[in-house]
């Protein structure tokens, strides 16, 4: 089974986020399980504006590809460029090192605290 980290907020589409300013932004451990070995993540460069509930960017695994959603309206103002070099880190620890970029947000989307997501993804909050 999946954990969810408490204290964060998630997407429908298993974006999680992390309050702060800048905002960090990740996928969660849902998210990586159901993809498999990922091999290859494709993030929105440094200053691109992203918006919420739109895609910018993606993930591929061994088993498939999947966009990745921006939870959040504003500017990228950092990725994490370690991914570029083991995209595994989100099988590995999808909270933690595998973050996925910073962004300077103006407007958030509809986001679910961790015990709502936990519940709709038959997961455990830790």
């Amino acid at each position: 089974m999946s954990t969810v980290r408490a204290g964060l907020r998630y997407s429908a589409e298993h974006e999680w986020i992390a309050d702060g300013s800048p905002t960090v932004v990740g996928v969660s451990e849902v998210a990586a399980d159901a993809l498999g070995e990922v091999v290859y993540i494709e993030l929105p460069e440094v200053g691109a504006r992203v918006t919420a509930g739109e895609v910018c960017g993606e993930i591929e695994s061994t088993k498939s590809v999947s966009e990745l959603f921006s939870p959040v309206t504003g500017e990228v103002v950092e990725v994490n460029e370690a991914l570029a070099d083991d995209p595994a880190l989100v099988n590995s620890d999808p909270y933690g090192a595998a973050w996925l970029f910073r962004v300077a947000v103006e407007a958030e989307g509809p986001l679910l605290s961790a015990e709502e997501y936990a519940a709709a993804n038959d997961a455990t909050v830790e």
